[in-house]
């Protein structure tokens, strides 16, 4: 995403330019349809040929995306800061006729980096790896997180993750979990709905809203949803897939054992409200890739 690869200088007036031309137009085939906020494409050719884009629909005040996009430059820092491997990400305040639009760029990741392809594709002891992987991402973020002063999240869920030569990599920086409180980042998750019906309804839906971010910021629920989201894409492995948690926990995040080990006593679920949520949403597809 460097200006190698656009022939321009990110984020300078060229590009923003070229970033509006490029969402503005015709040929925007989305890559994924799982992802809750909106649907990402990756443009085939022109100046931002190997990047995703993400733009997400919203017609919130400026000051409010003038806050997200200060939050997001943090949150991408916050991560750098607490071991995340990140792709380049930027993310950029559009005016796309007559509306300010976020839009992220983000380095496309090779299609055979995906860990929830490489999940299904695996061996027991291939996705077991694989979640070791994932485990190093979330135990690094957060033995670091902890010492933080602001409030900071994660979402290091197997679709929004890739692995490469063992090393797990994480590309999913919206919302900006840093600098919101419980209320505030509910507040995001209606405004910035990529449907229309939700952003219109979600006030009425905010106490459910609010659940859905709470694995986001504890450290020993974003482990256990790891481990909820293997036994639900593989079952006939979630035992063996329960046990690597178990182990895990105690290896790497011994101060949180406990509390992973109560969880981890059954195959995790996800709460009815957010399996419902994603039936609504229509939410499905795979993750961003470059092929």
């Amino acid at each position: 995403m460097s200006d190698e690869n656009t022939g321009l200088e990110p984020g300078s007036a060229e590009w923003l330019d070229a970033l509006r031309a490029e969402v503005l137009g015709d040929a925007r085939e989305p890559i994924s349809r799982m992802g809750y906020f909106c649907a990402p494409f990756r443009p085939e050719r022109g100046p931002f040929f190997g990047t995703v884009i993400k733009v997400y629909q919203s017609r919130a005040e400026q000051e409010m995306l003038e806050r997200l996009a200060r939050a997001h430059d943090d949150y991408v820092a916050a991560l750098g800061a607490c071991g995340v491997r990140l792709p380049e990400t930027r993310l950029s305040l559009l005016d796309c006729e007559g509306m300010t639009v976020p839009v992220i760029v983000q380095e496309a990741l090779p299609a055979a980096s995906m860990m929830r392809d490489q999940m299904l594709q695996a061996d027991l002891d291939g996705a077991l790896s694989l979640m070791e992987a994932a485990g190093e991402v979330i135990a690094t973020f957060w033995k670091a997180a902890v010492e933080r002063d602001d409030r900071v999240g994660f979402h290091p869920s197997i679709r929004n993750l890739a692995v490469i030569d063992g090393q797990g990599i994480f590309f999913d920086t919206f919302p900006p979990l840093i600098g919101y409180s419980h209320d505030e980042m509910a507040e995001i998750l209606i405004r910035f709905s990529d449907k229309a019906w939700m952003r219109a309804l979600g006030p009425f839906l905010r106490w459910k809203v609010r659940g859905i971010q709470d694995e986001w910021y504890s450290p020993a629920e974003t482990l256990i949803g790891l481990v909820g989201s293997a036994c639900r894409l593989r079952p006939e492995d979630q035992d063996a897939f329960l046990d690597w948690g178990r182990d895990f926990a105690q290896r790497r995040m011994p101060d949180h054992s406990e509390e992973i080990l109560r969880g981890l006593a059954e195959p995790p679920r996800l709460p009815f409200y957010w399996t419902a949520f994603r039936k609504l949403l229509g939410l499905q597809g795979e993750p961003n890739i470059q092929r």
